[in-house]
């Protein structure tokens, strides 16, 4: 299997090392990633600093500056986006990956799904007042009160850190947007739908490749050529997974009172990334989307170590985190084995790679936050700011929903949001409807193209990726395809993925450039373009008696 996302670097190897002849009448593909690189490096000077607009042109919003009801519709940043597009490369490839590098049947398939959730599931809940989701915005991932308020988590929290059960009922429930709600119910579906998907339609060929792992089997072409090399030994591998596992067991233990993590959950995440590994390798590998456990992760420690919020955490970045970059290893090692670069020196370039990373990451994120007043405050910090923390303001919500509060007092017994358990169900039967399908028009091969986990996964980045993140995506992406199929086919599979790959280099470097040079200098700008979507009444309720600042009440 090979993994989509390696073909942009790739790409880019050849391009940068290997000489090339220059075509009749046309640009080699070095000329070709020159000239698209200078041309994203200077256009990203617009969205990223003189007209941030761009991000998100809601036009619906201009043309009924006073209604909430096409504001919540037509809002690319806060509402259903009908019609919103952004002319930003950061917000089209920020979630998805490169919409270029993504297989014309997973662009399908994530389409009909984010269509299926976003205009058709959350209008239909949202406008029949399922969970009483007239009260709050459709589309946010704040928690609100039962009047339409945000929710003051801090007041059910008490000086340890920990759930104030008598505070929380005093308080009253959590509620969620409606969009926030269905997503969970998605990612519910999502997840069985990997696990039964995988068995069906890969079983065979998995158990196939599994018993000839441990027999002499025909090497192919590359494999041949990788002989040379001297191999990773496999104790490596164990050496550094014994190490950290011994170093984190001591880690939890010894700063328990601050991590609140017990030993055994640390063993149940590695047990939890172990066995989701494999199907969702196999996911990634043939349609280039990494289905994720953040939300089961969550779920299982939440029932089984409720009202501690930091350990929820903790458990889902050894649960998930250790999937997400085991399977970014393997890409590695699969673009290192058809680029036959040696595994010795492949292996120890990840290991700096990854030391390296963490220690700028951390240190990064001191430097920020010393250097940036309110980081993160979206109560503090001006409109238009990009210190907002979309992913970081979810991460915290999840921690509040699964970890402190805990999903038995919202999506268990005595939650109000328990019916939404009946999407396992629904995800695990929706790849059997699809074999079985298949199996009575086996003529049809566009049926085996129908890929559930990620159908029903498509919008598990919402929030915090929002409708126009996905509405451009989907359009880059299908233009790609229509190009690949109708316009000079070999011309475009030779630039398709150096393109994609010199407009993450381009906007890369402008946006350093932009942040030395005049963010940390506190020089903006302050116009009508500066302000990213222009519709103020997306996020306002519409349920009657609901009083919320800056809204009409009805």
């Amino acid at each position: 299997m090979w993994w989509p996302q390696n073909l942009v670097q790739v790409s880019l190897f050849r391009v940068l090392h290997e000489k090339e002849s220059r075509p009749k009448g046309g640009l080699t593909r070095n000329e070709f990633f020159l000239i698209a690189f200078v041309c994203s490096f200077a256009y990203y000077v617009l969205p990223g600093y003189l007209f941030p607009m761009l991000t998100s042109l809601s036009w619906l919003c201009w043309i009924f500056p006073k209604s909430v009801l096409a504001q919540q519709i037509g809002s690319g940043l806060h509402g259903l986006g009908v019609g919103a597009v952004g002319f930003d490369w950061s917000s089209i490839s920020s979630y998805l990956g490169s919409p270029l590098a993504s297989p014309w049947f997973a662009t399908v398939n994530i389409a009909i799904g984010y269509g299926l959730v976003t205009y058709i599931i959350t209008p239909l809940a949202y406008w029949f007042n399922v969970y009483e989701a007239k009260r709050f915005p459709i589309f946010s991932d704040d928690l609100f009160t039962a009047n339409g308020q945000s929710y003051n988590t801090s007041a059910i929290v008490d000086s340890n850190f920990h759930f104030d059960s008598d505070a929380y009922d005093q308080e009253g429930q959590i509620y969620l947007s409606i969009f926030f709600a269905m997503n969970y119910a998605v990612s519910f579906a999502c997840l069985t739908a990997t696990v039964v998907h995988v068995f069906v339609f890969h079983g065979r060929d998995l158990w196939q490749l599994s018993k000839s792992a441990f027999q002499d089997r025909k090497m192919d072409v590359h494999s041949k050529l990788m002989r040379r090399y001297n191999q990773v030994p496999e104790w490596w591998f164990t050496c550094i997974l014994l190490t950290n596992i011994v170093a984190t067991l001591f880690v939890c233990e010894y700063y328990k009172s601050q991590l609140q993590l017990p030993w055994w959950a640390f063993l149940l995440a590695c047990g939890l990334a172990f066995f989701f590994t494999l199907p969702i390798g196999v996911i990634t590998a043939t349609t280039n989307q990494t289905p994720g456990l953040n939300v089961i992760t969550e779920y299982i420690i939440g029932y089984l170590y409720p009202g501690y919020p930091v350990a929820n955490m903790c458990f889902k970045v050894y649960g998930y985190i250790s999937v997400k970059q085991g399977i970014a290893f393997l890409q590695d090692f699969k673009l290192g084995h058809y680029m036959k670069i040696p595994p010795r020196s492949m292996f120890m370039a990840q290991v700096c790679g990854t030391l390296i990373s963490a220690l700028v990451h951390l240190g990064t994120a001191w430097w920020l936050m010393d250097t940036v007043p309110n980081i993160c405050d979206r109560a503090l910090l001006p409109s238009g700011s990009p210190w907002t923390c979309p992913g970081d303001h979810v991460f915290y919500d999840a921690s509040v929903i699964w970890g402190l509060i805990g999903p038995r007092r919202i999506f268990g017994n005595l939650g109000y949001y328990n019916s939404i358990n009946w999407f396992f169900l629904a995800g695990a039967l929706a790849p059997i409807a699809v074999w079985l399908l298949h199996k009575a028009f086996p003529s049809q091969t566009w049926i085996t193209l129908i890929t559930t986990p990620v159908l029903l996964g498509a919008t598990i980045n919402m929030p915090p990726a929002t409708s126009v993140n996905y509405n451009s995506w989907i359009i880059i992406g299908f233009l790609s395809g229509f190009v690949a199929y109708r316009y000079h086919h070999n011309w475009w599979g030779r630039h398709n993925y150096v393109l994609s790959g010199a407009l993450d280099a381009g906007l890369a470097f402008m946006g350093v450039l932009l942040y030395v040079s005049l963010d940390m200098e506190k020089v903006s700008l302050d116009w009508w373009g500066s302000s990213p979507d222009g519709c103020s009444l997306a996020s306002c309720p519409v349920a009657e008696g609901i009083v919320v600042d800056g809204c009409p009440i009805f």
